[in-house]
């Protein structure tokens, strides 16, 4: 008998990888010249809200993000908040737009999520940082890492899901 609920244990599990996962790829950054830092955790969270619900991917993408900013990052307490409200709007997103639109022309639908996904990270982090920083310029100096980040993140997500088989993959194990 085949189960399709939202609780079952397979999807439970995979979701609490993906979230340990993102914990750990927004752990750590790459820096980049001149004053920014790249984190990986987008492709990740892209990967992840392609594949499965928008309740699971808020919570992989959001709570990860937030629990990776709390254990590596403990003393930025607003920013935890941010990152769970940027990276889980995003995550939703991507898993509605992908699931929701141009039902006949799948890769389309990916890419509108991603993209869209994309710009809800990235003005998420712009406000977010203007706020908790109380300056804009601030959030404005780390605007291009933010785009390079949610590019190579919705980039490699559709690329990851689509080219590397993990759609066909989630299908045979779902």
């Amino acid at each position: 008998m085949k189960r399709s609920g939202l609780l079952t244990t397979k999807r439970l599990c995979v979701t609490a990888i993906f979230m340990a996962l993102n914990m750990l790829m927004s752990s750590f950054s790459i820096p980049v010249p001149p004053d920014g830092h790249f984190y990986l955790n987008d492709i990740i969270i892209c990967v992840f809200a392609l594949l499965f619900d928008p309740l699971a991917s808020f919570l992989v993408g959001g709570v990860g993000a937030f629990l990776g900013d709390f254990f590596f990052y403990p003393g930025h307490v607003q920013v935890m908040f941010v990152s769970l409200l940027a990276h889980g709007l995003q995550a939703a997103a991507i898993s509605l737009l992908s699931r929701h639109t141009f039902k006949k022309k799948p890769l389309y639908a990916d890419m509108l999520g991603v993209s869209v996904g994309a710009v809800i990270m990235v003005t998420g982090y712009m406000l977010g940082r203007a706020f908790v920083y109380s300056t804009p310029a601030y959030a404005l100096l780390k605007l291009p890492f933010e785009l390079l980040q949610a590019g190579v993140g919705a980039v490699a997500g559709v690329l990851l899901c689509r080219k590397a088989g993990l759609k066909k993959l989630r299908d045979r194990l779902f």
